[in-house]
């Protein structure tokens, strides 16, 4: 019996009330038609409603319509489990969220990714301390969007007298899934996309439920013609296969018009890199040449979300991209990451590997980050720091969590105000032209994504990098080690500090050659890492 059928016959292999999990992040491997018919098919029919989704990424990037859009109907869904969120882009999904119509809990993308690996190979759970002293921790919320989310998906336990969190499998009765060609019984590769993003482990974890896996594919080759070293995803576990010809790798911009794709990005092919331009020099470029500061000789790196993504054009301006190793939580291992060149965070050019997501934050959970450069959302005078929650902007963590609970340096990167700053360089000096409206270092933290207690505990070294001052954990919190030369202390710091700012009896300017064009020299430079 063939598995391939329309994508209207498969979306009726949903029944209501089930838990249905989707698979991909922003552009990258979003199941773009599937979740389009789905939509419609309620809008329609009523049905499939009820639905507990378990999102471990964030599917769509079209402002305000598809990927988590399509589910921001009233009837359709009654929880949500997930581990990011744009208002950006799917602001009518968190404006239901918002209602207390659906209960929703946040955790962290690893261990939603470990979730479904506990899952398809019949474990009882994940046990991890990734979380603990955060807001996803039982004590703390326990990961909850509203009012009406009272049964947090997780326990605190004791193993040997230490705290861990534990989080149950989770049986997923649908799967949507999407990969590049299907041959006739299902097996699946991978050839034109960027990331592969826990498909493999979605499927796997929906058939030990005994549910229904749906893959949707640009092409369908015939059987037992795929090269066996390309398939991700095996036959036996997708029951329904669904043709979209017209499936873009990611957006049009991204894709190469000779290919319709971009091999680039999919480690087909190597592209040049000479034409990619040094940023200019600014604020950003100097705060950005101060992080790269923190680099050695060696080190395995992680990027996350914000300024800190551009770190690698420094790298690449400076000679050193090769003598690091760029890695992000969708699975790249070097490279280039696309926002070089204003693309998606998610893929990068001249992967040196693209791994699947259960290896990669098995990698972070296991300590093989030498450093990490993350976004600074709020800071306050303990040192923890929020990312996850303003207001009404639900983000959730991402892989924030997992990533800073092993990585030994920390280094968060991000302008000290925020709205409306605008700022120049005069002569290698920083002038502030107009303050932000918000200030980002704040008495208290809407919410913990970061516990800089914990983190002193494990012996982790933390910087906070900003545009005009550089700060480290220290004892009470942060402490002020270097201020960019032009600045004054009291005037653009002290009074933009929603706490009472503590000074190194060492402060120091930091280097003027920050704030200068000509190259730092990194190339003859740069310290030797512990594994150089």
């Amino acid at each position: 019996m063939s598995k391939i059928m329309s994508a209207t016959d498969a979306i009726a292999l949903i029944p209501d009330g089930c838990t249905l999990g989707v698979t991909g992040t922003g552009p990258a491997l979003e199941p773009d038609l599937l979740l389009a018919t789905l939509e419609q098919r309620f809008l329609t029919e009523g049905r499939p409603g009820a639905l507990s989704l378990f999102l471990p990424m964030l599917p769509g990037d079209r402002k305000g319509e598809g990927g988590l859009n399509s589910f921001a109907h009233k009837g359709m869904m009654r929880q949500v489990m997930g581990a990011s969120f744009s208002r950006a882009r799917h602001p009518a999904f968190l404006d239901i969220m918002e209602t207390g119509e659906v209960e929703g809990y946040i955790t962290g993308m690893g261990t939603m990714i470990q979730i479904l690996t506990a899952t398809g190979s019949g474990k009882p759970g994940v046990v991890t301390k990734v979380g603990l002293g955060t807001f996803i921790d039982p004590r703390h919320g326990g990961g909850a969007m509203n009012a009406a989310s009272v049964s947090p998906p997780v326990r605190l336990i004791e193993i040997e007298g230490e705290e861990m969190l534990f989080y149950p499998a989770q049986k997923i009765d649908v799967a949507l899934i999407r990969g590049t060609t299907a041959d006739e019984n299902g097996y699946v590769s991978f050839e034109e996309e960027t990331n592969t993003l826990g498909a493999v482990e979605m499927a796997l974890a929906c058939k030990a439920s005994g549910g229904t896996v749906i893959v949707q594919v640009k092409r369908v080759a015939r059987a037992g013609s795929l090269d066996p070293r390309t398939v991700r995803i095996p036959g036996p576990l997708i029951d329904a296969i669904v043709v979209h010809p017209a499936q873009t790798q990611l957006s049009p911009m991204m894709a190469d018009p000779a290919h319709g794709w971009n091999p680039f990005l999919a480690g087909a092919l190597k592209r040049p890199l000479d034409d990619i331009r040094p940023l200019p020099l600014s604020a950003e470029k100097a705060l950005l040449r101060r992080a790269a500061l923190e680099l050695r000789e060696g080190d395995v790196i992680n990027l996350g979300a914000g300024v800190a993504t551009r770190l690698p054009i420094v790298a690449l301006e400076e000679g050193i991209l090769d003598r690091v190793t760029f890695t992000n939580e969708h699975g790249i291992f070097g490279g280039l990451m696309a926002t070089a060149v204003g693309g998606s965070f998610v893929p990068a050019f001249n992967a040196d590997a693209i791994m699947d997501s259960v290896f990669q934050f098995n990698f972070y959970d296991g300590g093989g980050l030498d450093v990490t450069f993350l976004g600074i959302g709020q800071v306050d005078g303990s040192g923890n720091l929020n990312v996850s929650r303003f207001g009404a902007e639900v983000n959730g963590p991402g892989g924030f969590i997992n990533i800073t609970s092993k990585t030994r340096r920390i280094v968060f990167c991000g302008t000290l105000t925020s709205g409306g700053l605008r700022s120049r360089i005069d002569e290698g000096r920083l002038r502030i032209e107009q303050e932000g409206r918000f200030g980002k270092f704040v008495p208290r933290v809407e919410e913990v994504t970061f516990n800089a207690a914990e983190a002193r505990a494990r012996g982790q070294e933390v910087l906070y990098i900003t545009d005009r001052a550089v700060f480290r954990l220290g004892e009470t919190g942060p402490e002020l080690i270097e201020i960019a030369p032009g600045i004054d202390l009291d005037r653009d710091i002290r009074s933009r500090v929603g706490f009472e700012l503590a000074v190194s009896p060492r402060l120091s300017v930091m280097a003027e050659a920050l704030f200068r064009e000509p190259l730092l020299g990194l190339a003859s430079s740069l310290p030797k890492g512990d594994r150089a």
